[in-house]
């Protein structure tokens, strides 16, 4: 944790310099999924390996590399990390992050991550925004860290943090509504119809693209997450990884007193097929997630009426 908080600072200083530093946002190349990779997302990585020898992680997996490195030879920990998530909003100054996932290490190297997210030892995230904050679970609660600029390091703020329990925020890309699946645009329609509808109740809409804030906006007042999967090539088990984004924030949402899921199954009981696996996410406030799980039960004749209200929610 102290490797991975001195690279979060020095990364937090590069970040807040923007293009005094270079073109953080350049497109250099592409990873072995074939998404863009970003001057900073290759920066971030390389520093972060760097800084683990000698830490006891014997294997580093990494969104941006193709297979798992090994770092101690005799480490007891497996290391899965996104060293910079949402890089496409590195040029718009928006809140970006790094998420890491800890693992006990196997004798395998893909054998320590192709497994459960309930066998995380450790899961969190820094957050590069306003504030550079550490938040982190080590399987009895979450803890926030606050970098304090004028010592580069992470002091702990506040107690245990608790995903409140009401909020009228939901979080999608509403650009893709005609290739989601009839449960998630019912739920979806349900919340837009706003006091009118079967929630009777307005909600409020956010898409930031930035996995990272996302979580944190929803940690800190509520909401619910959705990242479905859809009709689109490539997006049938949604977009984001299994063990580099979604298990290690799935830890970090249920240890706060969330749920997360893929829609309909609980999240951390997944096992990924491969090191880059994809799966779908939501994650937030239980009454929210279990409603979209709930939408995936309904008859046909409940999910494709627009109006009106569900059966299943009726009084």
């Amino acid at each position: 944790m102290q490797a991975l908080s001195r690279v979060a600072s020095d990364l937090a200083q590069i970040i807040a310099r923007g293009p005094l530093d270079g073109a953080l946002g350049a497109e250099v190349g592409s990873n072995s999924d074939g998404d863009n990779q970003k001057a900073l997302d290759v920066m971030a990585d390389e520093a972060f390996a760097a800084a683990l020898p000698g830490t006891g992680v014997r294997w580093y997996a990494s969104e941006e590399r193709e297979t798992v490195e090994q770092i101690d030879e005799d480490g007891a920990l497996a290391l899965a990390i996104d060293p910079l998530d949402g890089s496409s909003n590195i040029d718009v100054n928006v809140s970006i992050g790094t998420i890491f996932s800890i693992r006990p290490a196997r004798d395998g190297a893909e054998d320590s991550f192709l497994r459960s997210g309930r066998e995380q030892i450790a899961a969190g995230y820094f957050i590069y925004g306003p504030m550079t904050a550490l938040v982190v679970t080590f399987g009895n609660g979450v803890l926030t860290f606050v970098r304090d600029p004028q010592d580069g390091r992470f002091h702990q703020a506040g107690g245990m943090l608790t995903i409140p329990e009401d909020s009228s925020e939901f979080a999608i890309n509403a650009s893709n509504y005609r290739h989601w699946s009839k449960p998630v645009r019912a739920y979806i329609d349900d919340c837009l119809q706003g006091i009118e509808g079967p929630r009777a109740k307005n909600f409020n809409m956010r898409w930031v693209a930035s996995l990272v804030a996302e979580t944190h906006r929803i940690l800190s007042r509520g909401g619910i997450f959705l990242y479905p999967s859809d009709g689109r090539p490539g997006y049938g088990q949604g977009r984001l990884r299994m063990v580099y984004e979604c298990a290690p924030i799935a830890m970090l949402v249920e240890q706060a007193g969330g749920r997360a899921t893929t829609g309909q199954d609980p999240l951390l009981d997944q096992r990924p097929d491969q090191l880059h696996a994809r799966t779908p996410l939501v994650f937030g406030t239980p009454d929210k997630v279990d409603r979209v799980t709930a939408y995936h039960d309904l008859p046909e004749q409940e999910i494709s009426a627009l109006f009106g209200s569900r059966g299943l929610f009726r009084a």
